[in-house]
């Protein structure tokens, strides 16, 4: 028998003996990724290079009750761990709930993954790490906790939702170092988490695997807002990504739309309609991870967000290990086709075709009615890999099937509708053509800037109206969801409050003051 790792023999000891065997027979079980096993089919084992089926026998019931007998316990992830190690277990379930499949990845502790990015890391800055499912992410955020703890000094908490940085169990794993660790009882508490470990422990920094609702967003937010140090990652490949993602498009200071006056517009030499980031980024740099020994970093997120909104091409960095040494080189990286779609060059075309779409879990024909309504054409594509973009929904993007995850390991950028109605849809296709008028869609783009100067010059009059003392609130004409959101940053502007009420297609905007 091969001499196993006594973390990998833990693992192992968890199987029924007829796979036991069979795997510890192989030559190269140190290179072992995962292993596959699902009801009625042969059990599988998956290696950097290759898939081996372990078994000529198929997958019984009794297999996988013998394996989750010997486990913690899922949860409502449907993960589980073993003690002491980084392994983890994932569960599928019928629709009963009964577990007729599981996904057994190994989990080691790869030391050096995070010398490529130390120099950040000692910054203080805080730094977002991306890239597609198992590249690596979350080997680095575990190291980056170690050397912040025992080579830095820092006092660390790593906010552990599902035990996969520190391992399963109430000790977490040498790998942290004296980082400490906090475990998340049910993921969707994993943003009350953050703000308890800032507000009881007092860290340094907090470490963070996936980031990837609003509420974890936001608790980002406030955490950097406190002056601490976040070393985090989220779902996404790249800086892209974040960009066209509303979910967590604030972690890199989010994207509004801005009305400029007629000066400046003519002193930029852009339309009066553009986009700008709303607010300083979460996180100060960004890092691309390609393979554990090559990335991408911006190390100015707010300037990569600016000069991507305006079209520009921006400077990143190139890293990668070679012979144990870390190499450097900048290069220019252009915005991809999505990117030149929302470049200032598109604002002078309104019918110019967007990026070529996948639709995952969205109505074609609706998207397809909604375009026609505004007077754009959409280019709908049925093969992913040649799509330059892919929609879906929140609620599919949650569960992240294999279509999203596929998207993600392909840095295919993925644009997440929060409903999938048609003012979601119009709104989607709004921000991509920017003059498309959602309910005027028409008319002539000449009468929809006149419709939408008219719409702010409203908003501007009963500002004013209630600045001078009136006590009552002032309603506004309906509007559609883009210009409605241009009157409530109007009314923000004047430090008024302001909010929609009504029903399409008659929702319209309400300003008041404080206590109204």
């Amino acid at each position: 028998m091969n001499q196993i790792d006594p973390e990998l023999q833990l693992l192992l000891e968890k199987l029924p003996i007829h796979l036991k065997t069979a795997l510890s027979r192989q030559e190269d079980v140190g290179g072992l990724l995962e292993i596959v096993i699902d009801l009625g089919r042969l059990p599988e084992a998956r290696f950097t290079d290759k898939n081996l089926v372990l078994h000529g026998q198929e997958i019984k019931q009794d297999d996988i009750d013998y394996i989750t007998a010997g486990l913690s316990g899922f949860g409502d992830d449907n993960r589980a761990g073993i003690t002491r190690t980084l392994h983890r277990i994932s569960a599928i379930r019928n629709r009963e709930g009964k577990i007729v499949g599981l996904t057994c990845r190994v989990g080691r502790a790869v030391q050096g993954t995070v010398k490529i990015v130390e120099d950040l890391i000692q910054s203080g800055k805080s730094v977002l790490l991306l890239g597609p499912p198992g590249i690596g992410k979350t080997t680095m955020l575990r190291e980056t906790a170690r050397v912040l703890a025992d080579d830095m000094h820092k006092r660390v908490i790593i906010v552990d939702t599902s035990n996969e940085i520190a391992g399963d169990g109430d000790i977490p794993h040498p790998s942290i170092g004296h980082a400490r660790r906090m475990q998340v009882s049910a993921s969707h508490k994993q943003h009350a988490v953050m703000i308890e470990a800032v507000e009881n422990h007092m860290p340094q920094v907090i470490v963070i695997d996936e980031i990837g609702t609003e509420l974890e967003a936001f608790a980002a937010r406030t955490i950097a807002e406190r002056g601490v140090q976040l070393i985090g990652t989220a779902h996404g490949s790249t800086l892209d990504n974040l960009m066209i993602n509303p979910t967590l498009c604030d972690l890199i200071g989010g994207i509004q739309a801005v009305t400029l006056g007629d000066e400046e517009a003519k002193r930029r030499g852009t339309q009066k309609t553009i986009l700008e980031r709303k607010s300083p980024p979460t996180f100060s740099v960004v890092v691309e991870i390609q393979d554990r020994y090559r990335v991408t970093v911006h190390t100015n997120t707010a300037e990569a967000v600016d000069e991507n909104l305006r079209g520009q091409s921006h400077s990143a960095e190139i890293r990668w290990l070679e012979n144990g040494e870390v190499q450097f080189k900048r290069e220019d990286k252009s915005r991809l086709n999505l990117k030149k779609d929302t470049s200032q060059e598109r604002f002078h075309n309104e019918r110019k075709e967007g990026p070529k779409m996948y639709l995952f879990g969205i109505n074609r024909q609706r998207l397809e009615e909604e375009a026609s309504q505004m007077g754009l054409t959409v280019s709908i594509s049925d093969d992913l890999r040649s799509s330059e973009l892919l929609v879906t929904s929140k609620s599919y993007f949650r569960r992240k099937p294999q279509k999203i995850r596929d998207a993600e390991a392909n840095s295919v950028p993925i644009y997440v509708l929060r409903t999938h109605t048609p003012i979601q849809i119009r709104q989607m296709l709004a921000t991509m053509h920017p003059h498309a008028s959602i309910s005027h869609a028409d008319t002539k783009p000449t009468e929809q800037r006149e419709h939408l100067v008219q719409a702010l010059q409203e908003a501007e009059q009963a500002s004013n109206e209630i600045l001078s003392d009136r006590e009552n609130p002032v309603e506004l004409n309906p509007q559609s969801a883009y210009i409605r959101r241009l009157q409530h940053l109007i009314a923000e502007r004047n430090k008024l409050y302001s909010k929609s009420i009504g029903r399409d297609p008659h929702r319209r905007v309400r300003i008041f003051k404080e206590g109204r």
